[in-house]
C-alpha cells in the first residue's frame, strides 16, 4: 500500500486524532521557519536569533528586540494554507480532537479551528508588564507606536521567549496526547524541548510523522512521509 493510502486508511479508522505541528506547517503561507538554511536562525545578525528572542534581550535591549520582532514575526497578512484548511475539515468531521502548535501566527484559528493549543503563545495577545493593559497585534506591529505602555511599562508579546516557562495549556497538551488514538506530527524537526518530548508520551495506535527532512523520532513512528505538507494534504479526503 502506498504511504498516502496508508495515511488515509489510518485517518479513516480513528476518531480521536491529535495534530502536533511546527514551523513547517506555516511556511507555505509565506512565514519563515527557524532552522532551515534560509530560516531565521541562520540569518546574519549582530546577535543570535535565539538571544534576540529571549526574555533577557527584551528587558535589556527593548528597542533592538522590537526591531527584530516587528521585522521577523509579523504574520498579520498571512493566510491559512492547505494544511490549516484540511485540519478544519477534519475537526468538522469530529475526528480531530485538538491541534497542538508551536507556531505563534494564529493561522489555525484563522482557518476556523476551535480546539487549538498554542504552546509557544501567540502574537495576538500582548500585555504591559507593569499594569497588564492589553494591546492588539496590529498596534504592536505598527512601528509608529511605542513598545511602552502609557503607564511607562514595557509591552510584552504573549509569546514564549527563551528563558520563560511554557503556558498552562502545555499540561492540557500532555493530557490530550496521552489519550489520543492517533498522533500526527507535521512540519517540525522535533529538536526543541520540551515540546518535542510530547511525542514520547504518545502510546496510542498510530504515530505519524510528516516532515521534509528526517527527525530523530522517525524510528518510533508507524508511518513516516518525507514530503511537503501541501503535497500530502492535497491528496487526502
Amino acid at each position: 500500500m502506498e504511504k498516502l493510502e496508508l495515511l488515509q486508511k489510518m485517518i479513516d479508522e480513528c476518531s480521536n486524532i491529535v495534530f502536533f505541528g511546527g514551523a513547517g506547517v506555516s511556511t507555505e503561507s509565506g512565514i519563515k521557519d527557524f532552522r532551515s538554511p534560509d530560516g531565521l536562525y541562520n540569518a546574519k545578525t549582530k546577535y543570535s536569533a535565539e538571544y534576540m528572542l529571549s526574555r533577557e534581550f527584551l528587558e535589556n535591549h527593548p528597542e533592538e528586540f522590537y526591531e527584530f520582532y516587528r521585522s521577523s514575526m509579523n504574520s498579520l497578512g498571512a493566510k491559512p494554507n492547505i494544511t490549516h484548511k484540511y485540519l478544519k475539515k477534519l475537526e468538522d468531521k469530529g475526528k480531530l480532537q485538538a491541534i497542538i502548535t508551536q507556531n505563534i501566527d494564529g493561522l489555525h484559528t484563522k482557518a476556523g479551528n476551535k480546539k487549538v493549543y498554542e504552546i509557544h503563545g501567540t502574537i495576538y495577545q500582548n500585555h504591559c508588564l507593569k499594569c497588564h493593559k492589553f494591546y492588539s497585534a496590529e498596534y504592536l506591529f505598527d512601528k509608529s507606536n511605542s513598545y511602552k505602555c502609557a503607564c511607562g511599562g514595557l509591552i510584552k508579546p504573549d509569546v514564549v521567549l527563551y528563558g520563560e516557562a511554557l503556558p498552562d495549556c502545555f499540561e492540557e497538551a500532555i493530557d490530550l496526547i496521552t489519550k489520543a488514538e492517533m498522533l500526527i506530527v507535521a512540519g517540525t524537526s522535533l529538536t526543541v524541548e520540551p515540546a518535542s518530548s510530547l511525542v514520547r508520551l504518545f502510546n496510542g495506535k498510530y504515530l505519524v510523522i510528516l516532515n521534509k527532512t528526517v527527525t530523530s523520532y522517525d524510528n518510533l513512528a508507524n508511518l513516516v512521509i518525507h514530503d511537503s505538507l501541501s503535497n500530502i494534504f492535497n491528496k487526502l479526503s
